[in-house]
């Protein structure tokens, strides 16, 4: 007989645990839900973010928090991950590609073109495969599946907060991203 249910739950949140610990400890800029469905992928730190201000806590992360629950995910159901390190550093391929694969998330959201340049370059080989040039390219507003994840580039998020017309822009991409799951 193996392992009560309990014990696997626990192995498996310590397991996660270490990841995350070792993706801080080489300066991965982290908030939210480890264990959620959502990703949200910063290329471009805010003011406040680049002076040590928690990932997302602007009105960028507001409005793409109330975004997410108005199309039916749970409040908590998000992460946020920079592009950059705790000394306002480029993160490199390999460790941005390792933090989204510990984060494993159903669906990632690049929230400006810094964000999914960064995408480009950590996940090229997969985006080669895609027969669509757009997906390969992560055009902003195109959906793609990309090693299992659905990717959206939203294009400029925080930039289109003061503009009418950019914000239903960035709702109508936003609505191709609806749960998987059942709503909350």
């Amino acid at each position: 007989m193996g392992p009560s249910r309990e014990a696997r739950r626990e192995r498996y949140l310590a397991k996660a645990r270490a990841e995350l610990d070792g993706l801080v400890v080489r300066g991965v800029v982290v908030t939210g839900n480890a264990f959620s469905s959502v990703l949200l992928l910063k290329g471009l730190p805010t003011a406040e973010e680049a002076s040590g201000a928690t990932l997302l806590a602007g009105k960028d992360g507001e409005a793409l928090r109330a975004a997410l629950q108005a199309l039916g995910y749970a409040p908590q159901d998000w992460a946020g991950l920079a592009t950059w390190n705790n000394q306002n550093e480029p993160l490199e391929p390999e460790l941005l590609r390792e933090a989204i694969c510990a984060l494993d998330p159903a669906t990632l959201i690049a929230c400006d073109e810094e964000a999914a340049g960064a995408l480009r370059e950590a996940y090229a080989s997969d985006l080669f495969l895609l027969q669509s040039f757009e997906e390969a390219m992560l055009t902003a507003g195109t959906l793609a599946q990309v090693a299992g994840m659905r990717v959206m580039n939203l294009g400029g998020f925080a930039a289109a907060l003061g503009d009418k017309a950019e914000k239903q822009v960035m709702w109508r991409r936003l609505k191709q991203l609806p749960p998987l799951g059942e709503p909350y």
